[in-house]
């Protein structure tokens, strides 16, 4: 009997950017959709295309670095979303128009103030408009947790009429459970038959997200909508690890679905997403998070060293996580040896981001006597996503003492101009930061900072992300420093803040469009 494949539909790009805090800049969503594409995902929803320029030209460049995945545009049911949406993705090798209404009594009525008969008309006009750029359609009947069942088959009818080729169905608002999300895609997918694929979209907002997807699967839904660390607005979108990693462990009741899922690179993309957002996964959080395969209790310890499976249901390699972090490059490796460990960690570099990532090994491996594989994994992404260096640090010189005024002395390169600037602060960071502000002229709001150490001991290499509002009027902007100093590394991150911020095209907008 041969398997069905349950198709994953990843919106970490679109979805997951919404989760407060998340907005990357280009270079960084190219480096997760790379990521992505290796990971096997089917469909990458990279962006929303008519969102901002930004969006656009994110999505334009994603769809010509990825080929084997189908790179998706979100649209409104509204021309103007639809045509950007296609002129961004009109470069990819498998394309894919998402265009979505809401379909429940409440959105209809109190939102866009539409009779059933209005949203219906304005979905087929959505989808047929959209079949003129492509001609794989996804729609989404928005809250069609709280939809009617029969408005969501009438509405299924004429889309799918028009030409739509999937029909997602998102519980929006997380209301649902399992067994009720059971029913209505069952109901759905017996209905549409072989006519079009049913998907689903499920939030978080009861954590059930994951439980609701697997029901759906079980029920006829053949592609699910998820994203890497749940990631998401509110409490987030159905876990792509876990999902995947269920259907890989349970195979005795799963055993007719697969997915092209390859599950040796979830670890690597959640930490590359962890890194980017600066959002971490708690701790417990089930495949990825720090302790998914830790063994405290003396019980537990002692089953495992007998033997695994007494404890654990998975192998930590199975997702991709080494189990031997420890030192295996030095202050005296060569760049062969170096590319060699870049490969096992699932890197592939051009020869340009090499030699530069290479460089600040190097100079780390001077600084650092033991050099572990997260500290590989933050270098090169920090090389890899970070925005042209329109400004860059050259030296930063502190003083501070408990009875003094803390300064910063900051000289700054910018078209091989060296700039120098000193500043007082209420302290040192803020020093540090006001300082970066004389020199570029920007006014920037410090909205969250964090620091963390990237590996372990007291020399360790760490990790500083900062999220920075440049404009009151427009979202804050991350940026990401690393170095042994904490002050060096936050001085970069207010610096790849402003990079970014001054790099982005059209700066973003607001994006006030409706969700999914």
């Amino acid at each position: 009997m041969s398997k069905e494949i349950i198709k994953i539909f990843d919106t970490t790009l679109r979805d997951g950017e919404q989760s407060p805090g998340a907005s990357m800049n280009t270079e960084e969503k190219i480096q997760i959709a790379s990521q992505l594409e290796k990971l096997g995902v089917d469909i990458i929803e990279a962006g929303f295309a008519a969102a901002s320029p930004g969006d656009f030209d994110a999505i334009d460049k994603i769809a010509q670095k990825v080929t084997n995945s189908t790179v998706c545009s979100l649209a409104r049911a509204i021309d103007r979303d639809i045509k950007a949406a296609g002129e961004a993705i009109a470069k990819a090798n498998k394309q894919r128009i998402h265009t979505f209404i809401a379909t429940s009594p409440i959105h209809m009525e109190y939102k866009l103030k539409m009779t059933p008969d209005e949203v219906i008309k304005r979905a087929v006009d959505a989808v047929s408009y959209a079949r003129t750029f492509v001609s794989d359609v996804e729609f989404s009947c928005e809250d069609a947790g709280r939809s009617d069942i029969g408005f969501l088959k009438e509405i299924s009818d004429a889309v799918i009429e028009a030409g739509a080729t999937t029909i997602n169905l998102p519980d929006t608002v997380g209301f649902r459970m399992p067994h009720e999300i059971a029913h209505m895609v069952k109901e759905l997918s017996t209905y549409t038959k072989d006519r079009a694929i049913i998907s689903v979209h499920n939030h978080n907002d009861l954590g059930l997200a994951v439980a609701n997807s697997i029901a759906a699967i079980e029920n006829g839904a053949r592609q699910v909508e998820c994203t890497i660390n749940g990631l998401g607005e509110r409490a987030g979108n159905a876990s792509l690890e876990e999902i995947v990693m269920a259907l890989k462990v349970r195979r005795d009741i799963f055993g007719n679905f697969e997915t092209n899922i390859n599950t040796k690179e979830i670890y690597p993309s959640s930490r590359l997403i962890a890194s980017i957002t600066g959002i971490e996964p708690q701790p417990n959080k089930a495949i990825v998070g720090k302790n998914a395969f830790a063994h405290e209790s003396g019980i537990h310890q002692d089953g495992v060293l007998k033997h695994k499976e007494t404890y654990e249901i998975m192998r930590p390699e199975d997702i991709g996580l080494s189990t031997d972090d420890t030192l295996v490059l030095g202050k005296h490796s060569g760049r062969a040896a170096f590319k060699d460990k870049l490969a096992k960690l699932g890197f592939e570099l051009s020869d340009e981001a090499l030699n530069a990532t290479f460089e600040r090994f190097k100079i780390l491996a001077d600084k650092k006597k033991d050099i572990y594989d997260d500290d590989i994994r933050a270098l090169v992404t920090n090389e890899m996503t970070s925005a042209p260096k329109i400004y860059e640090l050259i030296s930063l010189q502190l003083m501070d003492c408990s009875d003094g005024v803390p300064s910063a002395a900051v000289t700054i390169k910018k078209d091989d101009e060296s700039i120098v600037e000193a500043s007082i602060g209420e302290g040192t960071i803020d020093a540090i930061f006001k300082t970066i502000d004389r020199i570029s002229g920007m006014s920037g709001e410090l909205r969250d900072y964090k620091v963390k150490s990237v590996s372990e001991g007291k020399d360790a290499l760490a990790s500083v992300t900062v999220k920075v509002a440049f404009n009151k009027d427009e979202p804050a902007i991350i940026g990401h420093g690393l170095n042994i100093d904490t002050m060096v590394a936050s001085a970069r991150a207010y610096i790849g803040a402003l990079n970014s911020y001054l790099s982005m095209a059209g700066k973003l907008k607001s994006n006030s469009c409706d969700e999914v």
